[in-house]
């Protein structure tokens, strides 16, 4: 189960309540050209999913939206994150994904302590660094 929100989602709801024409437009700018246009250029996560394979170690499948601009600006990385903000795990992006977005990569071997019920994912991109959506993925174990 995932939990968090969409800063895309965000963005829409607050400008569509009472902004008037000049809101509307950028609501449309967001949805036509991604949830980064006006904002930072920060990634987003969009999705995170979790399994536990046989030998007790994670697959992780997760889901970024950036507006890369090539190499120069591109969503390079996420990070398992425990709950107290220990790095579990990284998955490093090798080239940026201008025509591929949302974008999905997996990880996996990923060892989570027994006694952690839920992890924490974040994105990361070139220019930027650490952006500030993540999403918290229960454990099923």
């Amino acid at each position: 189960m995932v939990k968090g929100t969409s800063l895309q989602r965000i963005l829409l709801q607050g400008l569509l309540k009472g902004v008037g024409f000049r809101g509307i437009v950028i609501a449309v700018a967001v949805v036509l050209f991604g949830p980064v246009a006006g904002v930072a250029g920060d990634v987003e996560v969009v999705d995170a999913q979790a399994s536990q394979a046989s030998d007790g170690t994670w697959t992780f499948r997760v889901t970024l939206a950036h507006a890369d601009t090539g190499w120069e600006h591109y969503a390079d990385a996420w990070e398992i994150l425990s709950p107290d903000g220990k790095v579990l795990g990284t998955r490093v992006l090798l080239h940026p994904h201008e025509n591929e977005q949302p974008f999905t990569r997996s990880l996996g071997g990923v060892v989570i302590p027994e006694d952690i019920t839920e992890v924490i994912v974040r994105g990361h991109d070139s220019v930027h660094g650490h952006g500030e959506s993540r999403l918290t993925v229960e454990l099923d174990r």
